[in-house]
């Protein structure tokens, strides 16, 4: 996210029609399924970045596979939707959802992604803070978002309530990832405003606080190059920061 987001506080499950979900949350895609998605010829004009962001060692962290259920929380511009599209196939479904208060950010992103009309793709602003889901889901997964969540004087009260909700909407064994730009250890929530970066090690104890269980991390994202001290911003290391992967499972 460029900017901080307020009022991101609550997540709730609301029922709506009924999906077909064949995923039970233990099968990931395997390679060659992750590497087709990717080679997927109508993602040519955001391919490039796949190195960079390291595109197939996240989706195989995620463990989404066909039938996946997954909620892509505050997508950007759709890069990882799109990807999930491919990775879940038709049994599957992928919710690129923005909440009300997050609506700026959807105003050019939200209309392109719509364009491209994938089936298994639902894609909107929410009229509340509210998660909209047909039924519990596997995957939650959100990308440099959750910095942002005790901005603006929120503070861990809205961290408390985001991952309390998130725990209500997965179904059991589903996992929450949580993706983010790392701050340096023993910093807690202090960066996260001004640096845009936030300690995984407070991530870790937030999360589980919610019933969580961890189930892992990676260091695919990792840069050790990065001191911690910049703003992710600033140029010097923009596109190149040390980041964090985790994974949360609901028992």
């Amino acid at each position: 996210m460029k900017r901080s987001l307020t009022g991101l506080l609550s997540i709730a499950l609301a029922g709506t029609a009924v999906v077909a979900i064949a995923h039970d949350g233990k099968h990931p895609a395997s390679a060659a399924q992750v590497a087709a998605a990717l080679a997927d010829p109508t993602r040519a004009d955001q391919a490039g970045d796949d190195a960079r962001r390291h595109a197939a060692a996240v989706i195989a962290f995620t463990g989404a596979g066909t039938g996946s259920t997954v909620v892509d929380f505050l997508p950007g511009q759709g890069y990882w939707t799109r990807i999930l599209s491919g990775v879940v196939g038709p049994t599957g479904h992928v919710f690129a959802l923005w909440p009300a208060a997050g609506a700026k950010y959807a105003e050019k992103p939200l209309p392109a992604l719509q364009a491209r009309g994938l089936a298994n793709v639902t894609a909107q602003v929410l009229p509340t803070n509210a998660i909209a889901t047909p039924a519990p889901v596997n995957i939650v997964f959100t990308v440099q978002n959750y910095h942002d969540i005790p901005n603006k004087g929120v503070g861990e009260a809205g961290i408390d309530a985001l991952n309390t909700a998130v725990f209500a909407a997965l179904k059991p064994g589903g996992s929450y990832i949580v993706i983010d730009h790392a701050d340096a250890p023993g910093t807690g929530l202090s960066g996260t405003e001004t640096k845009h970066r936030i300690d995984p090690a407070a991530v870790k104890a937030e999360v589980l606080k919610a019933g969580f269980v961890f189930a892992g991390e990676s260091k695919a994202l990792a840069n050790p190059d990065d001191d911690h001290s910049k703003n992710v911003f600033d140029p010097a290391i923009r596109g190149h920061t040390d980041q964090f992967m985790l994974k949360f499972r609901k028992p």
